[in-house]
């Protein structure tokens, strides 16, 4: 039998499968494509700004490819003016050397676009796409249309909810009974669910206001019923250990306030008050008051309860 210890929990977002879209240049909001709650994929536009940084980072491509081109052209024809021996070898270098000059200068141009996550095509002109980096539902949306934004603006929010944290804060005199890869059982009373995981991670330090370590497991989340907010109950199988007599749950009940079992003797059953210990998927120990072997009611022993019931009110009449 393990012994086992529930805390209260939280259903939290991954934060590894969270991100937070932010503009990396400034510019005016032109549309916005997305909606809270809204499920987008991959790649799909979020929203569109215009901005006059994109807009001058893509002329200087554009001139860095034409000045490029030219510097290509100019060698070719200083190359073969120096194998014809027209023209000095000087002239054909100092040509071969602006070319390289050039090739890294539109390098640079290209890069610089490319770290912001825009376009290199320069028809796209001033427009600048937010873009999802994952297949993901907006949880957040924190811009409008007409509204200027910068690198510091937080525009939206996306998770992936097919997958979940469920967290919860343990004290230190519990610490010994959670780590990592021991199994779990998570349930939520309003939505009448359980499923089974394995804690993933324990944090190292405690919190200022909680005094409590952070635990977490991931739980799969495929229909979304577990979603971001949810309260749980999160039950850890603290330690296995041997136990001389246990019982099914439903074997107990309550006789004068009193923890008992029926046991089955050659007449029937007789009622047998207990001493109870810990409980384990089902099952209670027994601490006292029954011998290891006794056979005892267990589907059956509400009947017997009620049963004793009606005998104890009509010996009263």
């Amino acid at each position: 039998m393990s012994t086992t210890v529930t805390f209260p929990g939280e259903i939290r977002f991954d934060e590894d499968r969270t991100a937070h879209v932010v503009p990396r240049v400034s510019g005016v909001v032109e549309s916005v494509k997305v909606d809270l709650g809204q499920a987008v994929k991959k790649g799909q536009v979020l929203a569109v700004i215009a901005s006059q940084q994109i807009s001058d980072q893509r002329s200087e491509l554009n001139a860095a490819q034409r000045r490029q081109e030219l510097a290509r052209l100019t060698l070719q024809r200083e190359k073969k003016l120096w194998e014809d021996k027209i023209s000095a070898e000087q002239d054909y270098l100092q040509a071969r050397q602006d070319f390289q000059e050039a090739d890294i200068n539109l390098a640079n141009a290209r890069q610089k676009i490319s770290a912001i996550g825009a376009s290199l095509s320069p028809s796209a002109g001033n427009r600048y796409e937010l873009i999802a980096p994952f297949d993901s539902m907006v949880v957040e949306k924190h811009l409008g249309i007409g509204e200027m934004v910068n690198e510091a603006s937080n525009a939206f929010t996306l998770s992936d909810l097919s997958r979940v944290w469920a967290t919860f804060g343990v004290a230190p005199r519990d610490l010994d009974k959670v780590v990592v890869g021991r199994p779990v059982i998570v349930s939520a009373p309003d939505l009448n669910a359980r499923v089974e995981g394995k804690i993933g991670y324990v944090g190292s330090l405690l919190g200022e206001q909680t005094r409590a370590a952070a635990v977490r497991v991931t739980l799969a989340n495929p229909q979304g019923a577990w979603r971001p907010g949810l309260f749980v109950s999160v039950e850890v199988a603290a330690e296995q250990s041997s136990v001389a007599v246990s019982v099914p749950d439903s074997a107990i009940q309550s006789i004068e306030e009193k923890p008992s079992v029926f046991v089955r003797n050659a007449e029937g059953f007789q009622l047998t008050p207990v001493t109870l210990g810990r409980r384990d998927g089902g099952h209670v120990e027994i601490v006292k008051g029954l011998a290891a072997g006794t056979q005892v009611a267990a589907a059956g022993s509400f009947i017997l309860k009620s049963e004793l019931g009606k005998g104890s009110a009509e010996h009263a009449h």
